[in-house]
């Protein structure tokens, strides 16, 4: 009941903030159209109308084409699809990673905190553009590849963050209760200790969401990301470094940069609301 109760309560608080409230249908809107609209109509992203090369907007092609032919509505659903599909998934290989390193980190200290933080801290040296480049450069750019390097070199984030929240929460009466009883680690860990330290990475995952999103089109757009003919909104906005056609073919580009910017935007403010529904408290005036 009171676990119902928490439930309304963030409903009721992430309702109030209408701003994340209208961005999450957008968000949802964008994700129904990705998921459902090739299984409801007949689209190719990569099939090429040679007789329509560089063509605007027209009743054959709604958004125009790019500048060999490929249907930029078609490449804007499916590359809608690879871009949430890299920022969701890097950030859950992140949190696979990030969360129990830092939960141990945190609760045993010792040795493995030295190990795990000065491990995140050598990661977060290194400029991550520049370390994905190099990563990306010395194997073949792929989806996958995209994706697995930009959530490995996420997790020291996570890390860093849980394992503060851990450190707060490790000596408090309840934790120290269930040791004084017998629990074993695993059981005040999962019980205790996680559901205690962990809303903070609720408050940032939509935010680590739409960083990932901006990398993996950052990447595609400088050519080491996802590579053509599969398409993202990255390297469907690639054309866009010819300047020929960044002046006479914006259809090209200005359809995904509308796109790429309007899911980072309510991303961000979704993860405003739940920052804000969980924590009240934080809300900026």
């Amino acid at each position: 009941m009171k676990k119902q109760n928490n439930n309304d309560k963030f409903i009721a608080n992430f309702c109030k903030h209408k701003l994340a409230l209208i961005a999450f249908f957008v968000i949802a809107l964008e994700v129904s159209l990705v998921v459902l609209l090739p299984l409801i109509y007949e689209m190719d992203p990569i099939a090429i109308d040679s007789t329509a090369v560089s063509q605007a907007p027209s009743a054959q092609h709604s958004l125009g084409t790019d500048t060999v032919g490929r249907d930029l509505f078609a490449r804007l659903i499916y590359g809608g699809r690879v871009s949430l599909w890299v920022g969701v998934a890097s950030v859950v290989i992140s949190i696979c990673i990030g969360l129990p390193l830092g939960l141990l980190a945190g609760y045993y200290r010792g040795v493995l905190e030295v190990i795990v933080m000065r491990a995140a801290d050598i990661f977060m040296s290194v400029p991550p553009m520049i370390l994905i480049l190099v990563i990306v450069a010395i194997t073949t750019p792929s989806i996958s590849i995209v994706t697995i390097v930009i959530g490995v070199l996420g997790w020291p984030a996570i890390a860093r963050l849980l394992y503060a929240n851990v450190l707060s929460v490790r000596n408090k009466d309840y934790v120290e209760a269930a040791r004084a009883i017998g629990e074993r680690d695993i059981n005040i860990l999962m019980r205790y200790v996680l559901p205690n330290s962990i809303s903070p990475l609720w408050m940032t995952l939509a935010f680590r969401i739409s960083q990932a999103i901006m990398t993996e089109s950052a990447l595609s757009f400088l050519g080491a990301g996802v590579q053509p003919p599969e398409a993202s909104w990255g390297n469907i906005m690639y054309a866009a470094q010819n300047l020929g056609v960044l002046k006479s073919q914006p259809w090209i580009w200005i359809y995904p940069g509308i796109c790429l910017v309007l899911t980072i935007v309510c991303i961000n403010l979704v993860g405003e609301g739940v920052r804000d529904a969980l924590d009240p408290k934080m809300k900026r005036l």
